[in-house]
């Protein structure tokens, strides 16, 4: 028997994610579309003994193209013509979904309409017919309750048992559409035929929920009495500020960092050593020794100590997504976000910036355009996060003895206002001709189904293994042999590296900041390792090498330091321009790796790690030649 192939599509927030889920469970597979970076999600299963090929296409609201995901969809169905579409709809917003069926038929798009989130709608005092939608349609309805995997498999029998092709539009749909094709071709300015048609679709719409649809107004969910608090006044800002400072407790702090910290260390001290130890008893070359050690698992161990902490963050954000809770925070923030040129969606990724840049980064696609995912990922660097602290607490207690925190404050502002900045600049100059488009339409609440967070986690997981992991894996590599090795050989005085001929080789461009030595140099360089490599590199170069990166003990630290030549080599004005130049320049290797596999572009990785070392190289010669003017020094 024949293949079936099947294509869910539907809206936004429609439950369509949960049917899939549920349909497929881990067989599915997660991509992107070709040459762009919407997500793809593809499976096959069986049933019954048929093999039923299953897509899920990007949610969107219109086939209008005016975002990436509409755009997919519209190429999609000129390209591919699939057995059945599945045509999700959220029970509780009909009149909004139905503007996309709609659209898929008149196209001449069979489909099965689906009632998804049914338990919604009768909580809401939403009453559907499902015998009139068929009638009206002449299409086949059905119902599901998303989070019900019972009710969802219930759909494989309608797939194998129905033939669209014995479906056709009802007279009243027909009709709809001649009026449609009518407009189309009747010689009107283009605008003026797109009015007539939006108008045309929702008469529609407005005969449809006035003959199938009874709602009961008196009927106030919870909802509704918690988006009193939740999404309106003063009291929905203080909420979600303690919303994500729980959050970041949990990823950060209690749950993700340190199941983080005990995967770096593992992969340092017991298996680093333990693969030493092994080559060094079997007489392995050293350089292979340290190849594998220093290199590869370290490299490794750099990528897999980020996966406690992604999963942790991921399945929160999944939660809190599958609550409706995270469409609240896009509507409280959007005339705020607005005024830097993104849509409210944008804080969400900004705001994991400050724990760490590549969750931020790969939250970005979780925004509805192009534009304000790529602008997102572009400025996440500039921001503070906690691989940033302990250089700018090195640097302040040393030289701004008293006033470490207000410098890390003070940094903290700086990266957010860089961002918010840039945000304007490249909404105005690299993506002008882009629009952001953004509908403030509120899902209900609902206890999150576990099973598609659990999912969504995982994919997201495994894909910041899978495909930035390759990248950094290299990266790691790259940097350990030009820390290891020069033109004679192996070396084991960094100050004689590749590194430090680099170091020298960069630092002439820091002469105007007042940091000009080798030594800072070299720190620069590794700092696009891993942000932390720049205080254990002072550290190394300048005589203290067992320099801790916690900014706790950075007083410590700069103690040992200080009895070096650190203390000449940097003025306190010089001190402050390191750490601008340091706070603003290029995301580290994980970073940009990331933003490859985001992007699918190793353009745009390139633009990101210039432009950032552009921006950071101006602010910190203003702060210098700007504090020299003033008499500081």
């Amino acid at each position: 028997m024949a293949a079936l192939s099947v294509t869910l599509t539907g809206q936004p927030n429609c439950g369509k994610s949960s049917i899939f889920n549920h349909l497929t469970g881990l067989r599915q597979k997660v991509g992107n579309f070709a040459g762009v970076t919407v997500e793809k999600k593809t499976a096959t299963i069986e049933y019954k003994g048929r093999s039923i090929s299953i897509v899920d296409l990007p949610g969107a609201y219109s086939l209008s193209a005016r975002s990436q995901e509409e755009q997919v969809v519209t190429d999609y169905f000129k390209e591919n013509k699939p057995d059945i579409v599945l045509d999700i709809i959220d029970a509780s917003n009909l009149a909004r979904n139905l503007f996309l069926t709609l659209q898929l038929l008149e196209q001449g798009i069979p489909l099965i309409i689906n009632l998804n989130m049914m338990d919604e709608a009768e909580k809401r005092g939403i009453k559907i017919d499902e015998m009139k939608l068929e009638k009206t349609f002449g299409m086949p309805v059905t119902n599901t309750v998303g989070r019900d995997n019972a009710s969802v498999r219930t759909l494989l029998d309608v797939f194998t048992n129905t033939r669209m092709s014995n479906y056709k539009p009802s007279e009243m749909l027909q009709a709809h559409i001649d009026r449609i094709n009518n407009l189309r071709k009747s010689g009107l300015a283009a605008e003026k035929i797109e009015e007539e048609i939006i108008t045309a679709r929702y008469d529609f719409i407005d005969q449809v929920m006035s003959s199938a649809v009874r709602v009961d107004a008196a009927n106030k969910t919870l909802g509704d009495k918690l988006d009193k608090y939740l999404a309106n006044g003063v009291s929905s800002l203080a909420i979600l500020i303690v919303m994500f400072y729980l959050l970041f407790q949990v990823a950060f702090t209690w749950v993700g960092q340190p199941l983080a910290d005990m995967l770096g260390e593992f992969f340092e001290e017991t298996v680093a050593v333990a693969a030493t130890e092994a080559m060094a008893a079997a007489g392995v070359a050293d350089w292979m020794q340290s190849l594998v050690s220093d290199g590869i698992i370290v490299g490794v161990g750099s990528v897999l100590s980020f996966v406690p902490l992604i999963f942790t963050l991921f399945f929160c954000l999944s939660f809190l997504d599958g609550t409706g809770y995270m469409a609240r925070v896009a509507f409280i923030m959007d005339p705020i976000m607005r005024r830097a040129g993104l849509s409210g969606k944008s804080i969400m990724p900004l705001i994991m910036g400050f724990g760490c840049g590549v969750p931020a980064i790969m939250g970005a696609r979780t925004l509805d355009s192009h534009k304000d995912r790529m602008i997102s990922i572009l400025i996440t660097p500039f921001l503070t996060c906690n691989a940033k602290v302990p250089i700018i607490a090195l640097f302040a207690v040393m030289f701004f003895p008293g006033n470490a925190g207000n410098i890390v404050f003070a940094m903290t502002f700086l990266g957010l206002l860089v961002a918010i900045v840039m945000a304007k600049v490249l909404g105005s100059t690299v993506f002008k001709e882009q629009d952001s488009s953004f509908l403030l339409e509120l899902p209900p609440y609902r206890m999150p189904d576990m099973k598609s967070v659990l999912l969504e986690t995982w994919d997201k997981g495994k894909g910041y293994l899978v495909k930035a992991g390759t990248i950094i894996f290299a990266m790691s590599v790259a940097i350990w042999f030009l820390s290891s090795f020069n033109s004679d050989g192996m070396t084991e005085d960094m100050s004689d590296s590749y590194l430090a001929g680099i170091g020298s080789a960069t630092s002439v461009i820091f002469a105007p900041q007042g940091f000009d030595t080798w030594e800072a140099g070299a720190a620069v360089v590794t700092g696009v390792m891993a942000k932390e490599a720049v205080v254990s590199t002072m550290g190394i170069l300048y005589g203290a090498d067992d320099v801790s990166t916690e900014p706790d003990e950075a007083e410590e630290a700069s103690e040992v330091m200080l009895a070096t030549d650190m203390a000449t080599a940097f003025t306190p004005l010089a001190a402050l321009a390191f750490i601008v130049f340091t706070q603003l320049y290029s995301p580290c290797v994980t970073a940009l790796g990331t933003i490859k596999k985001e992007t699918g572009s190793w353009k745009w990785m390139a633009f990101a790690f210039v432009y950032t070392c552009a921006v950071a190289w101006f602010a910190s010669l203003i702060v210098y030649q700007g504090g020299k003017l003033l008499g500081f020094e």
